[in-house]
């Protein structure tokens, strides 16, 4: 029930995944994956009246453009993604989930009070000081950028990914989400966006989210061994008006293990 399209941001093409055809507008933004992580429930989504957008930030997936250290970190993607959603058509205050790393930017479009945001969902995203796991960490370091090859990056986000997925997966499935990294414009894109990780991106973002009413969810896969479900118990607890669905059994990416469980509970939560 999706379909890919694509619109002009700051003369460059962003792809995106979306599914029915009018309802509001819910931003679903990626980290350290691409589009295709939201794809198992656009289409549950779409049958809820909303209208998904999961978008692939620049140089990624299948997005125009190129990433920089500085054009990766947390606020200036969190920029993009405001231009993003006025070029689409997404009227604020903005619905918007963020997974991985893009729960930073959702977290950020929040609390910065760049644009408005009427809800947020998480989903085993990174907060506090949750990130960089040391597979991401290690880019920060020039000298592991200049030396790692396609083969090994590519083995590195295959292992990564069959992680995350928590389930078996065919190899065609795993080819699927491996294949935007077999260009080499995306791979640089992917370590910069790697290197800039730095959990000071959500640290400071603390206080403000504290002192913010705007309903928040969490959507957890509980035995996630990137972002562990014990920080999203955390979130839940100190944030206020949040709510945490915890998906049992699920990874980091628990939309692949059980997309009902997931799209049903960002439904209820962004129809309200």
């Amino acid at each position: 029930m999706s379909e890919r399209m694509t619109i002009e941001v700051e003369g460059r093409r962003a792809s995106y995944l979306t599914a029915g055809e009018r309802g509001p507008v819910v931003l679903l933004l990626h980290g350290t994956y691409w589009s295709r992580v939201w794809e198992p429930v656009l289409g549950e989504l779409a049958a809820a009246g909303l209208r998904p957008v999961a978008v692939d930030l620049p140089g990624l997936g299948r997005s125009e453009g190129e990433l920089t250290m500085a054009t990766a970190a947390v606020p200036a993607l969190a920029g993009w993604v405001a231009r993003f959603a006025a070029a689409v058509g997404a009227g604020e205050p903005l619905a918007v989930a963020g997974h991985d790393i893009g729960g930073a930017v959702a977290q950020h479009l929040l609390a910065a009070g760049e644009v408005k945001v009427r809800r947020l969902a998480l989903v085993n995203s990174v907060t506090y000081d949750s990130w960089p796991v040391p597979g991401v960490a290690r880019f920060r370091d020039p000298e592991v950028v200049a030396a790692v090859t396609a083969e090994e990056l590519l083995a590195a986000r295959r292992t990564a990914i069959t992680a995350a997925l928590a389930r078996p997966a065919a190899e065609a499935e795993l080819a699927e989400y491996l294949d935007p990294w077999n260009d080499a414009r995306v791979r640089r894109s992917w370590m910069a966006l790697a290197g800039a990780a730095d959990g000071r991106y959500t640290l400071d973002l603390v206080p403000a989210l504290r002192a913010d009413g705007t309903p928040k969810l969490l959507v957890w896969g509980e035995d996630d061994t990137f972002q562990e479900v014990r920080y999203a118990e955390r979130f839940a607890a100190e944030m206020p008006n949040t709510t945490l669905v915890r998906i049992p059994r699920a990874g980091h990416i628990p939309m692949e293990y059980d997309p009902a469980a997931v799209a049903a509970a960002l439904a209820r939560f962004f129809a309200e």
